[in-house]
């Protein structure tokens, strides 16, 4: 790789979006310009501006899938199955290993003398500020998760740890509980389910996201490449990532990040729905999911439209302050003594069971690993590509020593809060003897344990409006990924491209839940997420090599 160390280079891609380094950087030496490959036309009056092979195999390929998944429901779901178990019994030992080397290297960088390289230059200065830069990140990240699972997850590892272990005929453990259980034990088996909780929800998944992010902001913009997945290869392809190689690159990071969003938006769909039918008696099925789906679906339409500043911006702040509220109310209204001690309690069960939890040799708790861990980590790495690139996009101007702090610590240490907040109040209404959210389905836990708070009508509904918004957010962040990666790079496509898959997002989310509900969307996720795992391992090998070469500045002056 030749560098050209500049002061104020000119990358020549300052026209589609992307801002040369401030001040020192070292650009990578090619002729290839941003978009050069790129189909451009008006048909109707519409202007498009696609890489053709990219954006035509990736939305055929799409468009097929959401046909024949919709046509043939009961095929599409035996076959959502066979390969969501084929790769919880073969590939589990693999997923854990590599987020594990994910986590290593965020912290290391955090220590390192490459902290101080700066994110677009030595002289460059952030695009946005702390808050609306952590709302976003935030946003985009995991929130509709955080309001799916944090009630029923800790529950149910409370639960599982709780009924203690049961062995099969043939010798195999059968019970779905995390490590080697806690029988009986009420304060070992809570310790034990917030730890396995706070696994799933802590460094390990903002480690996976701040790999990637990292990945294509250095290569981006201190580097002066596309704003694409296929540029984190240039270290080991050169300029063959411009080719066939480059092409099924970016082909994959698009599928993954859409069965990424579409598990988020049919988790979040099913969830909403359930909340208005506890709250407005709406009736529940496919038809309310995919009506739901469709409405929410066309408000992204119009965030997208109003771009990051005014639509993503605005939704993420919105978002923050109203799940805040919401997390204060529980706090409050909850067992507040509990939740306060918990905190600090969780956090130490969690340190102490992290080097069990990681290990991916040797698990006798298979149901647990496999059925949760590999889950989680193909779930978060389908997600990568949306989540680190949107984090790239709005994280010029840090330092790598205050980007992985942000993106890895802070995010973790507030879903820690979270989990605790809302799994200590489940688990105690449980201790209590209310058996309303353990005994519920999954979409209705959390508000089964609002039912039992004050204020249950208004809370049930901040929950729901949470729920859809963050449902939008996600939307309009992972349109304006996959249109980035399917316009070449370019980051000020016009704008009709990044509607058209804002509605392929919605599709490919009613076809999966039509398809097979909650298991399709986790076998899809899975599925996505277990190749482009390999692309991360890459991405901590191009992280270094980029890093290097870059200059270590101190920060501007403002």
């Amino acid at each position: 790789m030749d560098n050209k160390p500049e002061n104020s280079p000119d990358t020549g891609n300052e026209s589609v979006g992307i801002p040369a380094p401030e001040g020192p950087a070292n650009l990578i030496d090619t002729d290839y310009k941003i978009g050069q490959d790129n189909y451009q036309a008006a048909p109707m009056g519409v202007n498009i501006d696609i890489h053709g092979a990219v954006f035509a195999f990736s939305s055929l390929v799409i468009i097929a899938f959401v046909i024949l998944t919709l046509a043939l429901p009961d095929q599409s779901s035996a076959m959502f199955d066979g390969a969501k178990n084929w790769i919880n019994s073969n590939m589990s030992w693999f997923l854990i290993a590599s987020a594990n080397v994910f986590v290593i290297l965020c912290l290391v960088l955090i220590v390192s003398p490459l902290g101080r390289v700066r994110i677009g230059g030595a002289g460059a200065k952030p695009d946005f500020s702390y808050l609306s830069w952590f709302a976003m990140l935030f946003a985009a990240g995991m929130g509709v998760g955080l309001m799916f699972y944090g009630v029923s997850e800790p529950m149910t590892h409370y639960g599982t740890a709780l009924d203690g272990i049961s062995v099969g005929e043939d010798g195999a453990r059968t019970d779905s509980a995390p490590l080697g259980a806690a029988e009986g034990n009420e304060s070992a088996a809570m310790s034990l389910g917030m730890a396995a909780t706070i696994f799933h929800w802590g460094l390990h998944p903002w480690a996976i996201y701040a790999i990637v992010a990292l990945s294509l902001a250095i290569f981006s913009y201190n580097k002066g490449l596309p704003l694409t997945v296929r540029s984190m290869f240039y270290p080991l392809l050169g300029e063959r990532i411009w080719g066939w190689p480059g092409h099924v690159i970016d082909i994959l990071a698009v599928f993954a990040t859409l069965f990424g969003l579409a598990t988020s938006l049919g988790i979040g769909a099913q969830q909403a729905a359930a909340g208005l039918s506890a709250l407005f008696d709406v009736p529940e099925g496919n038809t309310t999911l995919v009506l739901l789906i469709a409405a929410i679906t066309a408000v992204a339409v119009v965030s997208i439209v109003l771009g990051v500043d005014k639509g993503v911006k605005r939704l993420s702040e919105l978002n923050l302050a109203l799940a805040f509220i919401l997390l204060m109310f529980v706090v409050i209204a909850g067992p507040t003594l509990l939740i306060a001690t918990g905190f600090v309690k969780n956090l130490g069960s969690y340190v102490a069971e992290l080097p069990f939890l990681s290990n991916p040799f040797g698990r006798d708790d298979a149901s647990f690993s496999q059925g949760w861990t590999t889950f989680y980590w193909a779930w978060w790495i389908s997600w990568s590509p949306f989540v680190g690139m949107f984090i790239a996009r709005v994280s010029r101007g840090r330092s790598v020593r205050e980007f992985l702090t942000a993106v890895l610590l802070v995010p973790s240490t507030v879903s820690v809060f979270w989990m605790t907040a809302f799994g200590t109040t489940a688990i105690d209404q449980v201790q209590k003897g209310f058996e309303g959210a353990a005994d519920a389905d999954l979409p209705l836990q959390l508000f089964e344990v609002l039912g039992q708070m004050p204020l249950t009508e208004i809370t049930s509904f901040v929950a729901i409006f949470l729920v859809i918004v963050f449902f939008i957010t996600s939307s309009d962040s992972g349109s304006l990924v996959i249109d980035t990666i399917t316009a070449g790079g370019k980051i000020d496509a016009p704008k009709p491209q990044r509607v058209f898959w804002g509605v392929i997002e919605g599709a490919i989310a009613i076809a999966l839940l039509v398809g097979g509900g909650l298991t399709a969307l986790q076998s899809a996720a899975v599925a996505a997420g277990l190749p482009f795992t390999v692309v991360l391992l890459v991405g901590c090998y191009a992280i270094v090599k980029g890093l290097m070469s870059e200059p270590r500045g101190k920060a501007p002056k403002p």
